[in-house]
């Protein structure tokens, strides 16, 4: 047996460990005092109403473990696939991924072919009137993509401010574009800081292609995202991420260009929203709430420490119970999918029996059989 040759802490450098330890405690609040003092972040206070939440959006029905069951389309061939867009004509989704490549994918998953890269990150995706495919890319702006796979840049920017986070994009049956801005001041990848400065960058907007005229139709929205044109043509939905809700903005009749709220204080935070044909629209939710993230959006110094965080080390992953919320024509919830264990669900749309999400992390597009695996009464 090997002697062990480690020789006993003395009693004199026991005297020594212990100030050090004791000094190094000292130091690290008021480090972390200095730091925060010295970091010029400055967040802001989300709107008062939006503190004073009422009592939890109660939803009917609920699958609280929609990954059992579900089955990953195209793993390890699509990087992020962020938003889902089928094209009835073909049977085929169109997905935008992070390496900028646009790919069709055959509803079952047999077949993920790269199809157009934007050089950009394509994020929403909306089929035109005539086989072009519409996308909203977080990089480049507003793109028209003909169904030979030719890109045509359509718009980057309002008022002569340019698109930071082009986000979500729908189609109008007159061929007009409504799309969203995430926000005009943080890019992409910079996202994290629009949520936790807490400012309303964000911009809901429409373009027409026949005047190519941009329009800034709302503005001051807090990181403006999914949009939804409502199947009768009478109002637009749009999502806004930080203060998990959906608002409505009329197309016409006598509230033409007014805005109201279609469904508020969300069970999650919300990114896509999609109409399925069927009465209902599909709300993904990257990630459920909690007592973290309801700290994050009331005090705007926790916000700032995490940014701090974000900035040196890394902020602590709070995300879960991701999911997507399926809501009717009136803005009342129906049913609620979701899982511990998902973080970042993008988009989420119902074909036929197979709800399809996307993602802007897992490598893959979730499908998941709903008939199969329902959600069930709320107890």
């Amino acid at each position: 047996m090997a002697k062990n040759t480690r020789e006993p802490v003395s009693t004199m450098q026991k005297s020594v460990y212990r100030p050090a330890i004791f000094v190094s405690l000292l130091l690290l609040p008021v480090l972390s005092i200095f730091l925060y003092q010295l970091d010029s972040f400055d967040p802001a206070e989300y709107p008062d109403k939006e503190l004073t939440r009422r009592e939890a959006l109660f939803v009917p029905h609920r699958n609280a473990h929609m990954l059992r069951g579900s089955e990953r389309l195209g793993e390890g061939r699509l990087l992020a696939p962020e938003d889902v867009a089928f094209d009835p004509k073909t049977g085929v989704l169109y997905t935008g991924c992070e390496d900028g490549w646009v790919h069709r994918v055959s509803l079952n998953g047999s077949v993920v072919e790269k199809w157009v890269n934007t050089a950009g990150r394509p994020l929403g995706i909306v089929h035109g009137l005539h086989g072009e495919v519409i996308v909203a890319d977080a990089v480049k702006g507003l793109l028209n993509i003909s169904s030979e796979g030719s890109i045509e840049l359509l718009t980057d920017e309002a008022e002569g401010l340019k698109f930071k986070l082009t986000d979500a994009v729908d189609i109008g049956r007159d061929g007009t574009l409504y799309f969203t801005d995430a926000s005009y001041k943080y890019g992409l990848h910079e996202f994290i800081w629009d949520i936790l400065e807490g400012r309303p960058y964000g911009r809901f907007l429409s373009y027409n292609p026949s005047t190519k005229e941009t329009r800034i139709l709302v503005r001051d929205l807090y990181f403006a995202n999914g949009v939804a044109v409502s199947p009768d043509q009478s109002f637009v939905i749009f999502c806004e991420t930080a203060l998990r809700r959906c608002q409505r903005y009329y197309l016409e009749g006598r509230r033409k260009g007014s805005v109201d709220m279609f469904i508020d204080n969300l069970p999650g935070v919300p990114d896509n929203i999609r109409y399925d044909g069927e009465g209902l629209y599909w709300i993904a939710l990257s990630t459920g709430i909690s007592y973290p993230t309801d700290l994050l959006q009331r005090y705007p110094f926790i916000r700032k420490v995490v940014a701090i965080m974000e900035r040196y080390i890394g902020r602590p992953k709070i995300e879960k119970n991701g999911g997507a919320i399926a809501v009717d024509l009136d803005g009342k919830p129906t049913a609620l999918y979701q899982d511990r264990d998902i973080s970042s669900m993008s988009s989420a749309i119902k074909i036929g029996d197979h709800l399809y999400c996307g993602s802007v992390s897992s490598p893959y597009i979730l499908r998941l059989n709903v008939d199969r695996y329902p959600a069930t009464p709320t107890v």
